[in-house]
Formats: structure tokens, C-alpha cells, sequence
């Protein structure tokens, strides 16, 4: 794991934490120094402080992400307010955790990321496949599966609204794939949560509430209908109405 946070406290803090957890933890004080060890030793996943100085973890995410690395990124921010997380999505994050956070809510993010990466799975965490809340319909022969008007390819990690092709980060596309499964069925809150994060985060998260938002932004068209409802107090269900 590469941990780029320039709070010297919280660093030495996140770094203990993780280790005796079961990472192995390479901690840096800023975004230079954090894209230097990434290309020196390509990480698993990295957890980056948006506010440093010099090069930001923004930054820093967006120079990978251009470089074509899909490493998993959590981001720690101290900012609440929804457009400020939507820009660390935009900048291609998988998932963030507003300061301060429990430390147990930071282990619950990551090793939800790791799961979706690693065969093994992450320490202390469920192996890679393992059942969850919401069953899995197995692929179609091609590895392809449709809904509503979306076509995804779920080997190659593409995914169309007619013949537009979308471009979605890795929780985006797990989050979309997850709907499209489940097509015309509502899918409750804490299902959702339990499939995509492998963790319930409680009534009080917008975290799926974000990410629903930036889908639907990325999914809607002028005059077409849109394709996620809300079912007020219980969660979301994809269909064309």
C-alpha cells in the first residue's frame, strides 16, 4: 500500500494502523513523492489526502489515471460538501472517507477495493467471490449483459447506452453492472452497500447516494428517460420508463 498524507500525526497514525493489520505500508508527505514511489514500486492500492501541498492527491490521481493505471484509490479529504467529493470521483478515485473517519470504516473501504483486484482478497477481509447480500446471475456465454438500453461487456469492463459508449470509473461500472443484473428489481440500500463496498455504512452515508448521482449524470441523455429511479426510503432499481 502506498499512503500519501502530509498531517505528520495522521500519517504516523494510518501507517501503525494499517501495519498491524496486515499491510505493508510505503508512507509519503506529498503528491511528488507519492507519484515517484508509485512508478519506483507500483502499489496495490494507494490512500491519498486530497489537500497537500505542491502536487495534491487530485493531481496525483489524475496523472496516474491518464498514465492508464488503474491502481484502486482511496482518497481522505476533509471537505464535505458533495461537488468536492464528485471532483475526486471525476478525477478517477474509487472511493473516499471524509476526515475524521474511524479507522475501522478506512480497513471496511479498502478492503472492499482489494476484493475487487486481488484473488486473495484483503487481510481480515472476505476472499475474492465469496457470497454477499445480493446473488450473482452468472455472465452470459459472451460476457455480455443488457437492460433497459444498456449493453455491458462485463470482461472487458465496457459499457454502451445505445451506441455511446460510457466512460466509468471502477465503482461506477460494479455499481452499474449490479442494476443492470437486477433489472426492474429494487435494490435496498444496504444490499447495495453489502455488494459493491462489502460493508453497510448505515442510513447516515451519501456515499451510494453520490455515486448514484454521477451515474445517472453519465447515463442520461436530452429527451431520453431516465434509466435509475429512487424508491424513496428503501434504494434504487433500473428501468426505462
Amino acid at each position: 500500500m502506498l499512503l500519501a498524507e502530509d498531517d505528520r500525526a495522521i500519517r504516523h497514525a494510518l501507517e501503525r494502523a494499517l501495519t498491524l493489520e496486515g499491510y505493508r505500508v510505503t508512507a509519503v508527505a506529498d503528491g511528488v513523492e507519492a507519484l515517484a514511489q508509485a512508478h519506483r514500486t507500483p502499489p496495490d492500492v494507494l490512500v491519498l489526502d486530497v489537500m497537500m501541498p505542491g502536487i495534491d492527491g487530485l493531481q496525483v490521481c489524475r496523472v496516474l489515471r491518464a498514465e492508464g493505471d488503474r491502481t484502486p484509490i482511496l482518497m481522505l479529504t476533509a471537505l464535505v460538501e458533495t461537488q468536492d467529493r464528485i471532483a475526486g470521483l471525476d478525477a478517477g478515485a474509487d472511493d473516499y472517507v471524509v476526515k475524521p473517519f474511524d479507522v475501522e470504516e478506512v480497513f471496511a473501504r479498502l478492503r472492499a477495493l482489494l476484493r475487487r483486484t486481488s484473488p486473495e482478497g484483503a487481510p481480515g477481509g472476505v476472499p475474492a467471490g465469496a457470497p454477499t447480500g445480493v446473488p450473482k446471475p452468472p455472465p452470459a456465454p459472451d460476457g455480455q449483459i443488457e437492460a433497459a438500453g444498456l449493453r455491458m461487456d462485463v470482461q472487458a469492463r465496457r459499457a454502451w447506452r445505445g451506441t455511446r459508449e460510457l466512460e466509468l470509473t471502477r465503482t461506477e461500472f460494479e455499481l452499474l453492472e449490479l442494476l443492470v443484473r437486477n433489472a426492474g428489481i429494487v435494490l435496498d440500500h444496504s444490499r447495495i452497500y453489502d455488494r459493491i463496498w462489502g460493508y453497510d455504512f448505515g442510513p447516515g452515508s451519501k456515499n451510494l447516494a453520490v455515486y448514484v448521482g454521477y451515474l445517472r449524470r453519465k447515463l442520461d441523455e436530452p429527451g431520453a428517460p431516465a434509466l435509475i429511479h429512487t424508491v424513496r426510503g428503501v434504494g434504487y432499481v433500473l428501468r426505462e420508463e
